[in-house]
């Protein structure tokens, strides 16, 4: 064997070359312990491989679909927009060649905005929000590695609410992002989000079974750290349950980035909405209403109240 003092140059690059190809193949094989995702609720995410055992501790993605299907009459209720891409990251997780050991998890802020829509409707069915699926056990965005969806960059389709500029666009790396930013990079909230309209009509009123209903000025509209909430004054409460509602200044939180039901600073609104009991928050989430103003529109809410069976006019849901 050749000393490598007497090496020729060309045999120095060839075993430079072998040296590269077995760590290259090295790497391969680490990437190989990815795989393809099949579960068919999370096909739609902007990742196409996994690794098991996932953050719940499933052993194969056919266990974790048993496990996700149950999820599928909350997906229903459309309570969240981040639901889907937070139990798809808990339950099929991103791999990737450098996160072999630990598989990335979703944001805490992620779980808080899935849990903060969705969780009133659990109760609503007497369910709660699973303990598995603890918000306090995940990262914080500026403090450990995790995903959220304004991070993803999804190149299929210019439409993919995912295709931004994660450095430009992110939220939480900008606090202060605005709701209506007109930056070129990145898809503004209106671009972005279509919200579902409501129709406050009786029928309406007494399906949804709102927690609270007030007349409200709308102050402003804040976004930070992904949260985004409506500052209102309160002029009138026509219906409220375990949260107290006082006539002042109060927020209400939205369930997402999405500004659904809009509202418009400085415009006065009839608003109903649910509660977050454990939180003593105030919601906005899907189904929620916000009508301008109009006396008649008032009155006919009380109607539609006193019309209710004296047993349930808390506003707390009386059937599973």
């Amino acid at each position: 064997m050749l000393s490598p003092s007497s090496s020729s140059p060309h045999e120095t690059l060839v075993r430079l070359l072998a040296v590269v190809s077995v760590l290259c193949g090295a790497r391969r094989a680490a990437a190989a312990s990815c795989e393809p995702v099949r579960i068919p609720m999370c096909k739609s995410m902007p990742w196409n491989m996994t690794k098991m055992p996932n953050h719940l501790h499933h052993s194969t993605q056919a266990n974790a679909v048993l496990a996700i299907e149950q999820f599928e009459g909350l997906l229903g209720t459309r309570c969240s927009p981040e639901l889907l891409f937070f139990l798809c990251a808990m339950y099929a997780p991103i791999c990737t060649i450098d996160f072999q050991h630990d598989p990335i998890k979703p944001c805490k802020a992620v779980c808080e905005r899935a849990k903060c829509g969705c969780e009133p409707v659990m109760k609503r069915y007497n369910h709660t929000w699973p303990e598995s699926l603890a918000c306090e056990e995940l990262p914080v965005y500026d403090r450990g590695v995790c995903i959220s969806p304004e991070a993803i960059v999804k190149v299929e389709g210019p439409d993919n609410p995912y295709n931004q500029d994660p450095s430009k666009c992110n939220p939480e790396s900008n606090p202060d992002f605005p709701s209506d930013s007109n930056n070129g990079n990145c898809k503004g909230v209106s671009e972005r989000c279509k919200c579902k309209s409501v129709r406050p009509a009786q029928k309406t009123y007494m399906k949804n079974n709102y927690n609270y209903v007030i007349r409200a000025r709308v102050k402003e509209i804040k976004s930070r750290n992904h949260d985004l909430s409506a500052i209102v004054e309160v002029k009138d409460v026509l219906k409220s349950s375990l949260v107290n509602i006082p006539r002042d200044t109060v927020t209400l939180h939205y369930s997402s980035g999405c500004p659904c039901p809009p509202l418009t600073a400085n415009e006065e609104y009839l608003i109903m909405g649910y509660e977050n009991e454990e939180r003593s928050r105030l919601l906005l989430i899907d189904n929620s209403i916000a009508q301008k103003w109009k006396d008649r529109l008032g009155r006919k809410v009380k109607r539609w109240e006193s019309s209710r069976s004296p047993g349930n006019r808390s506003g707390r849901p009386s059937r599973y």
